[in-house]
């Protein structure tokens, strides 16, 4: 008599269309938050201020996503994550065709508040998404999908942005940039699977405040570990084309082609974090940042040299490309699946807090002692996160060895 097999469980197919779609969104999300950096001048000279008033846009942008992401994650923790994820695109393509036809400067700021106000609730719900469409062994795996997307923005969004606003007026690449949201938010509605993002309580369970769940505590960490390394990138990054111009002595048409560069060797650390990084996920991190940091000091100490430059700016462009692969991964990883909307929520607050923060630190450092300086300021930044980074990882593996020793047996006295 024949004993009937087991079916087997099959693992349900890697959601690849979603994914790229999700990591299109972040493209255009990316793109419109950073299109005034490569603009500067010509916003600067187009509404009539200096470079540091746009350069604060960045703050601004920022700002508001700092105030307002956990708040409304928290307010729409029961709408639907695809529903949220079209309406903060539409909103999207609302502001930047705001800022397209804006008169003044001030009318960019409200709609600069407005972005953010979107941006804030847009990372809070993309960036769990992709925990909810793959199981957690698969989790490296999408985020690098997905973070594809932000590395595009700066391979091909920033730089063909920069060069449209060069050839045919900043105006016009801000409404190109609405298209492609548009074009994003259909994708989003017809492609892009729902998921179920509310976890249920088994029965008897009582909920628990999301402050006294057992992860906070490493998110906590490694959202001040991402806030430092983003206010030591953006307040030189935020300023990198009146300094390749101003300090190093490169002309206004090879601004966007050493754009393309950066983004272009970020894509290669994007790659290199598939190959390496989930082999080694703590030491990549740390030796990542640790290898941009050395890179802009180079440019800061020979930014005359353009050979070398471009070498170190290749260099800073992989060393960072593949970081934000690798702490979204953490976070996914760091937090448990009962807050990983609002960990993804301060997550996000936490790149902003640094993307602002940089922005505005930069902006004091340019008007004050001048654009020299501000390589020497990333480096600094950096290295300090970096620390940061080796100490949490060394106390960590501690506590796992401590928590995993057995006790010694207690005397019978």
């Amino acid at each position: 008599m024949s004993v009937p097999s087991t079916p087997s469980v099959q693992a349900p197919p890697f959601p690849w269309l979603g994914l790229f779609i999700l990591a299109g969104a972040i493209f255009v999300c990316v793109t419109s938050e950073f299109l005034p950096t490569g603009l500067l001048p010509e916003l600067a000279e187009g509404l009539g201020v200096s470079e540091s008033r746009v350069g604060l846009l960045v703050t601004v942008y920022a700002g508001t996503v700092v105030l307002s992401a956990p708040l409304l994650t928290s307010l729409t923790r029961r709408v639907p994550r695809k529903v949220l994820v079209v309406v903060v695109l539409g909103v999207f393509a609302i502001t930047n065709i705001v800022v397209a036809v804006a008169p003044t400067y001030e009318v960019v700021v409200v709609a600069r508040v407005a972005g953010g106000l979107a941006h804030g609730l847009f990372w809070a719900v993309v960036g769990a998404y992709a925990g909810y469409l793959v199981p957690k062994e698969q989790l490296a795996r999408a985020v690098a999908v997905t973070s594809a997307g932000a590395t595009a923005a700066f391979v091909l969004g920033v730089p063909l942005g920069t060069a449209l606003g060069n050839a045919l007026g900043w105006q016009l690449a801000f409404l190109v940039m609405a298209i492609a949201v548009i074009v994003l938010t259909v994708l989003v509605i017809f492609f892009l699977p729902p998921v179920r993002h509310v976890l249920d309580l088994r029965t008897g369970e009582i909920p628990l405040p999301a402050r006294k769940d057992h992860s906070v505590p490493g998110v906590v960490v490694l959202c001040t570990i991402v806030a430092v390394l983003m206010i030591g990138q953006n307040l030189f990054y935020t300023y990198i084309v009146p300094y390749y111009r101003l300090v190093a002595g490169f002309s206004e048409g090879s601004v966007s082609v050493l754009l393309f560069v950066y983004g272009g060797a970020g894509a290669v650390g994007l790659v290199l974090v598939g190959i390496v990084g989930a082999r080694y996920p703590r030491a990549s991190l740390a030796i990542s940042f640790a290898t941009a940091s050395v890179a802009v000091a180079v440019i800061g100490l020979f930014p005359e040299q353009t050979v070398l430059v471009v070498v170190m700016l290749v260099i800073w462009g992989i060393a960072f490309g593949g970081g934000p692969a690798l702490l979204q991964t953490r976070m996914l990883h760091t937090a448990s699946v009962r807050v990983r909307d609002l960990a993804s929520a301060w997550f996000t607050v936490s790149f902003n807090v640094g993307i602002g923060g940089g922005a505005l630190i930069g902006g004091l450092i340019y008007d004050g002692i001048g654009l020299w300086y501000l390589p020497f300021f990333e480096t600094a930044v950096v290295a300090a996160a970096v620390v940061l980074i080796v100490v949490s990882d060394r106390v960590q593996h501690r506590r796992r060895v401590t928590v995993g020793r057995p006790k010694p047996l207690e005397s019978p006295l």
